[in-house]
């Protein structure tokens, strides 16, 4: 097998167009740009943000606009003759994407002579889709990883073409994990652009295939019948977004700080039923769950501020929680 650079050129200098949109993307930017010539950036329009609904550009457009790089924001990829005219023309070897958020047309996908490399914060066939940190974490893993591949016209189902595995500290949350993955993001693709020529491609195994679907608000309630183990890596997965919410006599509730209680504090897997409050320790609340207890150190009722958790239970005449199961499991 060949590597990646077929055609003759300069491969250790390749002209780069970036396709980002998110802050996760702004370090791998700046690391591309510190030692390769980036020609174009690529990010989403410019969204409505806030109670004012003003028109905001996604952090890599501004990161872009501020360096006075070359930036394009186009509303639709496929079909866009202006677009592909514009990557066409600036000369870009080889394109990279993190984070974009769009499927890319196979007609874009050819213009580039080297084609697309894409950084993908899982170690491909698993957590293939729009959310692989959140679902790592959500599914307890301990190990997840950055893969640079080369993009086809599926989702994440290009030819892998580096991988370096990543450790999960047992207290990180996405927002911890996004930064580590970043970091390993941004040193992966400058190693990959540096060695495009000795990069050999390989297939991804689809029986080990698994998916990382984009979150919505559901992913956030407490399945309290679940395991403590459970509930605490739910909390960990969605702390960016949606964030944790559970239900008492049908409002709803924002709990931070889970952590799975210790076996002398949740009284042993009989201490109660799940989503009871066995008690309050400090200003913490110790609920049971499935299996074992959690502790929730704080919440925040709707249009209220965060408080301690102990104080807003006792000042509620000492409820317990609903239980929330999924319709679809």
């Amino acid at each position: 097998m060949t590597g990646l650079l077929t055609d003759s050129g300069n491969a250790a200098q390749p002209r780069v167009a970036f396709f980002g949109s998110p802050a996760f993307a702004v370090p791998v930017l700046d690391a591309i740009r510190a030692e390769f010539e980036v020609v174009l950036v690529v990010a989403q329009p410019d969204k409505p943000v806030g109670r004012g609904l003003k028109l905001t550009p996604p952090p890599v457009a501004a990161h872009a606009a501020a360096l006075g790089l070359p930036l394009a924001q186009p509303r639709k990829l496929r079909g866009n003759a202006a677009f592909e005219a514009q990557l066409r023309g600036c000369g870009a070897d080889v394109a990279v994407t993190c984070a974009y958020g769009k499927i890319l047309p196979g007609s874009l996908l050819a213009v580039p002579r080297l084609g697309f490399l894409n950084t993908h914060t899982s170690l491909l066939p698993a957590y293939r889709g729009a959310a692989p940190i959140q679902w790592a974490l959500i599914r307890g893993e301990m190990v997840t990883g950055t893969t640079i591949m080369q993009t086809d016209e599926g989702m994440d189902t290009g030819p892998l073409l580096l991988q370096e595995p990543l450790p999960i500290a047992p207290d990180w949350t996405a927002l911890e994990l996004a930064d580590a993955l970043a970091t390993q993001a941004a040193r992966l693709i400058v190693s990959a652009l540096h060695g495009l020529a000795d990069l050999v491609p390989t297939a991804q195994d689809e029986t080990q295939a698994t998916h990382a679907p984009l979150l919505v608000k559901e992913d956030g309630f407490v399945r309290w019948p679940e395991s403590a183990q459970a509930v605490v890596n739910r909390f960990r997965g969605v702390a960016a977004w949606p964030q944790t919410t559970a239900f008492v006599g049908g409002s709803r509730l924002k709990l931070a700080g889970l952590s799975v209680a210790e076996a002398g504090e949740s009284g042993g897997q009989s201490g109660g039923e799940a989503g009871q409050i066995l008690r309050a320790e400090d200003d913490a609340l110790i609920v049971a769950c499935g299996v074992g207890a959690v502790r929730v150190q704080s919440v925040q009722p709707e249009a209220r501020k965060p408080q301690p958790a102990a104080q807003w239970w006792q000042a509620q005449g000492q409820p317990r929680f609903d239980l929330w199961e999924p319709a679809h499991p």
